[in-house]
């Protein structure tokens, strides 16, 4: 009985700041929001294909959710296209970025953290050699 893969990561805290997750995650990463056929408050945002990857859901009454608080949970990565568009994007929205590559692994990184403190990875293949 194998696990397959990750089929979401899951954020909750207090619903003012669940609206500014989903407006960065939305409008900084580029996921979208879509179907959450559930009836607590919240948001299911999806990439590119039909599953929701991370859910954002509001705390429960009497539950304290306060953001940028660590544990240990470090990031959620996301692979993604297109490097020099985010990079645009990340620099004019104002945010602070780290830029890594990593040639022996094939791949290359950009960190950051969202509003609420958690980070967020976004995962770019290098360019095939000629």
């Amino acid at each position: 009985m194998p696990v397959t893969c990750i089929d979401h990561i899951n954020l909750r805290a207090p619903r003012h700041v669940l609206d500014e997750l989903r407006d960065f995650y939305v409008h900084i990463v580029g996921l979208r929001v879509g179907e959450r056929p559930l009836s607590s408050p919240g948001y299911w945002l999806y990439a590119a294909g039909p599953g929701a990857v991370l859910h954002l859901s509001q705390e429960r009454p009497g539950e304290s959710r306060p953001p940028h608080t660590r544990g240990t949970f470090d990031h959620i990565a996301f692979a993604c296209t297109d490097l020099p568009a985010y990079l645009a994007r990340l620099r004019a929205q104002g945010i602070d970025h780290r830029h890594v590559q990593s040639p022996a692994a094939g791949y290359q990184q950009i960190f950051f953290t969202d509003p609420a403190g958690n980070g967020v990875e976004l995962k770019f293949p290098l360019p095939s050699p000629p």
